[in-house]
């Protein structure tokens, strides 16, 4: 058989280039195969979208206005699994909350990244006031302390609205002292000398030393400034961040004070109470009961939800109600 024959039996079995092939003359090169994958991947990556987004025809033969498949979105990167090479600390993050989910939100899986990045050993507690009276934000950090269990060994007293921008902050054990990672010098809202509010960190023997915080501050702030003069009777140094360049910018305030109002209403003696030293009361003589204690997760991002139901003795503090 000649070779003019020979090709034509090739032609007649199927052989020869594919079809697609044929469209390039001659031999193929590395590049044009490169090019024609490329252009192929292309494609069929327009077709998803449209497909997925609603412009285009609908896949496997759905009828037009049929509800289409959702674009997949791709997962935020994980942050690093927790290792006990990180440090021989575990920070109990103490949250007191009432009410404020869109702010809860975007808090817990920031500061789990935002911790995890520092290889900080960490666990997230959300101190969630489920009883009727008013908001007792000292009571609830105390009940935070005596359940956040052994296996932490210093706390953070920390706002919901309150996100760390600025990564050199320090949130490791603060052994020589409570250490105020938001000072007056570098929080948006609140610049004199005495503050101590926002997120604070103690050692829990530290905080056992001031006995907690007082469980008389019902309604919004002066509790930390109270704490403040316990720390001062405890013989405690509290210790601030320093070469941090950011100024009013080291934090992002979420609260927004037109659609959160605080419950600033001093009622009946409140006024004059709101001043004193508290010398009797704290972790001693907080009165509360967990209702529900949940473990979840947001956005990856595990936390623990405690559902406290906090009791006030209305003769020795009548404002902790309204009524």
């Amino acid at each position: 058989m000649g070779p003019a024959h020979r090709r034509d039996a090739l032609r007649l079995r199927g052989g020869g280039s594919p079809p697609l092939l044929r469209l390039f003359p001659g031999r193929l090169s590395a590049f044009p195969l490169f090019l024609l994958a490329l252009l192929l991947g292309f494609a069929s990556l327009l077709w998803l979208q449209l497909s997925c987004s609603g412009e285009g025809p609908a896949p496997g033969g759905q009828h037009r206005g049929a509800p289409r498949q959702p674009c997949p979105h791709p997962e935020p990167p994980q942050p690093p699994q927790e290792e006990p090479s990180w440090a021989p600390h575990r920070l109990a993050l103490l949250v007191p909350f009432r009410e404020r989910f869109e702010e809860l939100l975007a808090f817990v899986p920031y500061m789990h990244r935002f911790l995890s990045k520092k290889r900080i050993r960490h666990r997230i507690f959300i101190l969630n006031q489920v009883d009727h009276f008013r908001f007792n934000r000292a009571s609830l950090i105390n009940v935070g302390f005596l359940e956040s269990g052994n296996d932490t060994d210093y706390i953070a007293m920390h706002d919901v609205d309150l996100l760390p921008l600025n990564e050199h902050l320090d949130y490791s054990f603060p052994e020589a002292g409570p250490f105020h990672v938001a000072s007056p010098e570098l929080h948006p809202l609140y610049h004199y000398k005495t503050y101590v509010g926002g997120i604070l960190l103690l050692t829990k023997q530290h905080y056992e030393l001031c006995n907690g915080m007082s469980n008389r501050f019902w309604g919004w702030g002066r509790e930390d400034d109270e704490f403040y003069r316990r720390i001062k009777g405890a013989g405690l140094q509290v210790r601030r961040p320093s070469g941090i360049t950011t100024g009013y910018e080291t934090f992002q305030h979420l609260h927004d004070p037109a659609w959160r109002k605080r419950d600033q209403k001093r009622i009946a003696a409140q006024k004059q109470e709101q001043f004193k030293v508290d010398r009797e009361g704290g972790l001693n003589n907080v009165r509360y009961r967990i209702e529900s204690r949940t473990d979840l997760s947001v956005a990856g991002a595990p936390c623990t939800v405690l559902n406290i139901l906090l009791d006030c003795d209305t003769n020795e503090t009548p404002w902790c109600t309204f009524g």
